[in-house]
């Protein structure tokens, strides 16, 4: 029997709503919930393909103690006593939680009163710490609190929308197509997109300012100064609700004093500076719209609260279509920051520098060994197990091992812990591998609790499925570890909705008023109202039942004096600086289709199917310089990332992409691929652990990096039916497809037929071998069906790897294996690269209804293909395959 339940996406900070399919406890499709403000009824690509990411198969599915499986009981007492013993021998210091905005609020809570509260340490921060805490202390530092002051429906309300390090075509491609549809309706509506590359959201602005990575806050500082000077300051909100306009203006006119002295600063033209001055000057309705490129920089407070400082001397807050807005990257990085999953966070939205709050807190909690202040941040976190003073340390479904900065010296810490204990949902990942414990942790379609998206709405994400082995909750496995440790009449939560009241009747514990955060209309829910729940904005209490869209409309601010801060900013450019050594500024971040570290994404074989290798872009002047050509494969190595002896740099093996869309001089990877998925291509093993000094947000957009070539003999593809443990190429990267593996590698002396006669000596072989060409292909059958399939030659063949997919275990006519061995695709249509990846439309078949069948736009392509009208995602694209086709020749 069929049945529809609501949920929430479980990938980025946008929170659209799911409305799932179930059949036979298995989620069989997922759609966009038409009733969740978030979304109305749009899904992303990824979020379109929740379902696909379902497979058991790779799923951890019973705990694990020293490689051996154990039942619950065992994992508990071994957790607790491991934890016991290195309290009892180094101090409750010497213990650590890294938890992740991939939990949900009511898993976070448990784990920061775990932590805070009874361990007694403040050492639990969060991989939110990587994409978002510069944006909550710009917040903090500019209105008291970490308060988001506006919502989606200002994107669409404003008439100059301003993104800012954010390439939201692809990373929150819902909220960009409400922008988008807004535009259109209201065709007067600009967008100024400020990116040092040409990103598919640049592609899509009536502006874009490519400026010098790192000047941003030169820029803004330099249109405050601008803006002072020709009279469109908002003087009576200026005077009314804030402070500092005399330092601030007086520190922005010394850094950035005229337009050509920002223009020159920011590597962009006169015309560009001045243009955008104006616009912003003439358009009351603005919101700026930032994330990582911002945030992910040693200086990345300061430029947030530039940004902030231009809406506060404009009076741009607060109302409809007016507001600085940072989005985050997690599905629950905000719901995280509400319980005080950050070090420097106490717990809803409490801080340690207020003794009466620390005491408050602990008083509620009943806490037996209340910490008293602040404790390691994520690169402090790891730097204090390298050093052992972190003996233990509890990882709960992040990834660490790839995603942090100096990812390489973060293994090795690992390796050398005393215990290292992971929650996850997935049975192989780069850090899990390292595990002492390991515990299954249950996933998307089976958690059950609450998260908070980027606009401060709270929705549910609901259990659809029974979670999978012996998969639990991570605020279960943590309260029973509580239990074990001797706290258990501290921890008695039955079910979600037990931690949820609580965390609720916290917010409001105390407040009267002074607190942003309060849910005190939900102190006393009931299981069937928070199984009811529908998505609200906080604060939810007497006041705001209903919750409340904007903050700051009345200019009250909770600093102690009600006024917002100005906060001067002297522009500093990133820590690292390029030399002869290395020459390239690098910068990391997202593709379309994949999320974090592919734990889950890289399942879906259509989420891999757009871009599906990581490569390097480089601007082709640079190509040039280094006597490289497009596809050709480099050696990247970074000078802050040191290996075991200090001197030996990590390094990313790739394939380059010539783009003009780059700086000359910069260079792009992504972050996605790890050592499951790759030989070399850990992006963040390349960047220094320089942070920001008041967020300790790494600076993961500024590496400087060297440049080398690697000529393999020979490259291609190996089609295998699972994946290896081993890989046996210098490299390699690999893909899951629907019948298969799918190996693109790179060789030096091999021969392909030679390792699968090794691997599979009872197989039948079929090759084709031309060693003038250095071409060789092989294709190896067991019981008549093809079981495996290498192809070689000095370049990268060009072949449609799902149409050797679809042939794999099945039993072929000889004309087949001719076509096969011949590289010829026996009449099967090939699509080309993938650019929707909703519906597997190609390149090929895009350029063909653009000249055959006339199609001469997105919605005529629509028609056709299909192409362009589920997320959106690749209408960027399909607009430039639109306009290169039909540019006269």
């Amino acid at each position: 029997m069929k049945r529809q339940q609501e949920t929430t996406c479980a990938y980025c900070g946008v929170g659209c709503g799911v409305q799932a399919t179930v059949q036979d406890d298995a989620v069989i499709a997922v759609a966009g919930s038409p009733g969740h403000p978030a979304n109305r009824g749009r899904l992303c690509v990824k979020g379109s393909a929740l379902h696909e990411t379902l497979d058991h198969s790779a799923r951890l599915l019973h705990p694990e103690v020293g490689g051996q499986r154990v039942d619950w009981p065992q994992a508990i007492q071994a957790v607790a006593e491991g934890l016991q013993d290195t309290i009892r021998r180094h101090g409750p210091d010497s213990v650590a939680f890294y938890v992740s905005g991939q939990l949900l609020t009511e898993d976070y809570y448990v784990a920061n009163k775990l932590m805070k509260g009874f361990i007694g340490s403040g050492n639990i921060d969060t991989n939110s710490r990587l994409c978002m805490s510069s944006a909550v202390s710009a917040y903090k530092r500019a209105f008291g609190t970490d308060t988001v002051p506006g919502n989606y429906e200002d994107l669409e309300q404003a008439d100059l929308l301003i993104l800012v390090g954010s390439n939201a075509a692809w990373t929150h491609p819902v909220l960009f197509q409400r922008m988008q549809a807004a535009r259109q309706k209201h065709p007067d509506k600009r967008m100024v997109v400020i990116d040092p590359r040409r990103t598919a959201t640049a592609g899509s602005a009536d502006l874009h300012l490519p400026l010098r990575p790192g000047t941003d806050a030169v820029l803004f500082n330099g249109l405050l100064a601008w803006l002072a000077e020709h009279g469109h300051l908002d003087e009576d909100f200026l005077t009314r609700h804030t402070e500092g306009l005399t330092a601030t203006l007086s520190m922005a006119r010394r850094t950035a004093a005229s337009v050509a002295s920002v223009a020159e600063q920011c590597g962009l033209t006169l015309e560009q500076v001045e243009t955008f001055f104006r616009w912003v000057a003439a358009t009351p309705r603005t919101v700026t719209f930032y994330s990582m490129g911002i945030n992910q920089s040693t200086s990345g407070v300061d430029k947030a609260n530039a940004i902030i400082n231009l809406h506060l001397a404009t009076g741009r807050i607060g109302k409809p279509g007016a507001a600085p807005f940072s989005i985050t990257g997690q599905p629950n990085a905000m719901g995280g920051r509400e319980v005080g999953g950050l070090a420097n966070q106490l717990a809803a939205h409490m801080e340690w520098d207020d003794p009466a709050a620390v005491e408050r807190v602990a008083r509620f909690w009943g806490a037996s060994s209340m910490a008293s202040g602040p404790g390691a941040t994520a690169t402090e976190l790891f730097e204090h197990i390298e050093q052992g003073q972190i003996r233990a340390v509890w990882i709960m479904a992040t990834n660490p091992v790839v995603s942090m900065p100096e990812a390489d010296r973060v293994r090795r810490a690992l390796q050398q812990c005393d215990l290292v204990i992971v929650s996850d949902c997935m049975a192989h990942t780069d850090t899990l591998d390292l595990a002492h414990i390991r515990l299954p942790a249950t996933g998307w379609s089976e958690k059950d609790g609450t998260v908070t998206n980027s606009e401060r709405r709270i929705s549910r994400q609901r259990a659809l499925v029974p979670a999978a082995g012996e998969a639990r909750h991570d605020w279960w496995i943590m309260s029973q570890v509580a239990a074990a440790m001797g706290w258990g009449d501290r921890f008695q939560y039955r079910q979600p909705v037990d931690v949820f009241r609580e965390h609720a009747q916290l917010t409001a514990y105390e407040n009267e008023g002074q607190r942003d955060l309060d849910l005190g209309a939900w102190a006393d829910i009931t299981a069937a109202e928070y199984d009811a729940l529908t998505p609200l904005q906080w604060p939810v209490n007497a006041q705001w039942p209903m919750g409340r869209p904007r903050f700051f409309a009345d200019g009250q601010f909770h600093t102690p004096n009600g006024r917002a801060r100005l906060i001067p900013i002297h522009p500093r450019t990133p820590q690292s600086s390029q030399d002869a050594q290395q020459p390239y500024r690098l910068n990391t971040g997202r593709l379309r289709d994949q999320w974090h570290t592919m734990t889950r994404t890289g399942i879906a074989a259509r989420l891999t199917s757009h871009i599906s290798e990581p490569r390097v872009s480089m601007h082709p002047d640079d190509a040039a310089r280094e006597q490289l050509q497009d596809g050709d494969w480099v050696s990247i190595r970074g000078s802050g990332t040191s290996g075991a002896d200090g001197k030996t740099a990590s390094e990313f093996c790739a394939r380059i992409d010539c783009t003009r869309d780059q700086r000359p001089g910069e260079l792009f990877v992504p972050i996605h691929w790890t050592r499951q998925y790759a030989s070399q291509a850990v992006a963040s093993s390349l960047v220094p652990g320089h942070v920001d000094p008041i967020s300790g947000q790494p600076e993961l957009k500024h590496a400087v990096v060297s440049v080398s070539p690697w000529t393999p003999s020979r490259q291609g593809f190996c089609w295998l039916p699972q994946a290896l443990a081993d890989p046996p190429w210098p490299a390699w990267i690999r893909r899951d497809l629907s019948g298969g593996t799918l190996y693109q590698i790179a060789v030096e002396a091999f021969s392909g037929r030679e390792w699968l006669q090794q691997r599979w000596p009872a197989a039948q072989f079929q090759s084709f071998v031309d060693a003038y060409a250095e071409t060789e292909r092989v294709a190896a059958f067991l019981d008549g069906r093809l079981s495996a399939v290498i192809w070689l030659q000095p370049r990268l063949p060009e072949v449609n790897p799902e149409w050797v997919d679809q042939l794999l275990a099945a039993e072929l006519e000889t004309a087949d294996r001719r076509d096969l061995l011949a590289g010829r695709s026996g009449g099967v249509a090939d699509p080309g690269p993938i650019v929707c990846s909703c519906y597997q439309v190609g390149r090929n078949e895009i350029q063909s209804a653009i000249g055959e069948q006339g199609c001469r736009s997105v919605q005529a392509l629509g028609q056709s293909l299909r192409c362009g009208t589920n997320c959106g995602s690749c209408i960027p694209e399909l607009k430039t395959l639109l306009e290169r086709q039909q540019q006269p020749v």
